[in-house]
């Protein structure tokens, strides 16, 4: 990992801030960061994407307050803004975005551009950690291919170029998908990966090529996404998976993790806000927080004790892999 940043433990994922899913307020999304800062988080993430621009927006207005040599800010690249002038767009799961349009675009420029809009909109004028955002297949289906050679040739190439210069402190790529974030590590030299819901409780496929490649390379990963969404946080009949419906296997692993919570009375949420916190190329785990309480609790939960008989139990029951590293409390 880059000895040029160093990511604190525990960090404030700014999505909830776009209005995901649902609207906030302006008093409520400074109000949640108020309480994050409160909290001891220094670690704050945001990309253009949330909200087309809105997130970058909120989070800039709080952190322009605060002394910049205390946090850390990190946002993304694979979209710049535009205005809809009439055109028809997809606000996708975003209640109430800005009147701006994404554009899709991982080429070199594009990069440029889409970091001078974030430079604005935050009012910063350094960004410490910026990633390459959602390369995944599931996101880009069969222009997938295309899409990865443009954000390695383009992309990376303009990030590379701005941390030489010293202009951003770290690069990395954010995806949903352990094995694009392995091959995208053996092709490039980047710092970072923010990896989202591959390695959860309920779930570890980057145990078999995200994490070994990222301990091999000296890359740090962010873990984020550590509810799968909800799932892990409010149980299969009231929340999502991966912002969709809650399949049966998934449902049926949830049934196991709830009974093990029961005998060893633990809360789920707790234990899945910890999971990851053990293994060694977790450089930070971020929460999406958007109420001040949402923030007190999450702290809460990172708090709770845990035996390691839990851990064990779960392993025992085929939950949790039997390679996971046993997770240790948080140090914010």
């Amino acid at each position: 990992m880059s000895n040029q940043v160093d990511i604190p433990r525990l960090g404030f994922g700014g999505s909830g801030l776009g209005n995901l899913s649902r609207a906030i307020s302006e008093v409520q999304a400074q109000q949640t960061m108020q309480a994050a800062w409160d909290g001891g988080l220094r670690y704050f993430d945001t990309s253009p994407l949330y909200g087309f621009g809105l997130s970058e927006l909120r989070v800039g207005q709080f952190l322009r307050g605060q002394p910049r040599a205390d946090y850390k800010i990190s946002t993304k690249v694979g979209r710049y803004m535009v205005p809809p002038r009439g055109r028809a767009y997809d606000t996708g799961m975003w209640a109430a975005p800005l009147d701006l349009m994404p554009v899709l675009d991982y080429s070199y420029d594009a990069t440029m551009r889409s970091l001078e809009q974030s430079h604005a909109r935050l009012g910063l004028a350094d960004i410490d950690i910026v990633y390459i955002h959602d390369l995944d297949r599931r996101n880009l289906g069969t222009d997938f291919d295309r899409h990865y050679r443009v954000a390695i040739e383009g992309a990376y190439r303009a990030l590379d170029r701005l941390r030489s210069e010293g202009f951003v402190k770290a690069i990395g790529i954010g995806v949903n998908e352990s094995d694009v974030a392995s091959d995208f590590m053996a092709e490039t030299d980047i710092d970072l990966v923010m990896l989202a819901g591959r390695y959860t409780l309920i779930e570890q496929p980057a145990l078999s090529d995200c994490l070994p490649m990222a301990e091999r390379k000296g890359v740090g990963i962010v873990n984020v996404g550590v509810f799968n969404s909800g799932v892990l946080a409010k149980g299969a009949e009231s929340a999502t998976y991966d912002y969709g419906a809650v399949p049966g296997h998934v449902i049926e692993k949830i049934e196991v993790v709830q009974s093990i919570c029961e005998v060893f009375a633990i809360r789920m949420p707790a234990a899945a806000a910890q999971f990851s916190l053990g293994h060694p190329a977790i450089a930070s785990v971020v929460f999406g927080m958007t109420r001040p309480g949402s923030v007190e609790q999450t702290l809460d939960y990172l708090a709770e004790d845990i035996p390691d008989a839990f851990w064990q139990a779960l392993m025992e029951a085929g939950i949790v892999d039997v390679r996971v590293p046993m997770p240790k409390r948080s140090n914010a």
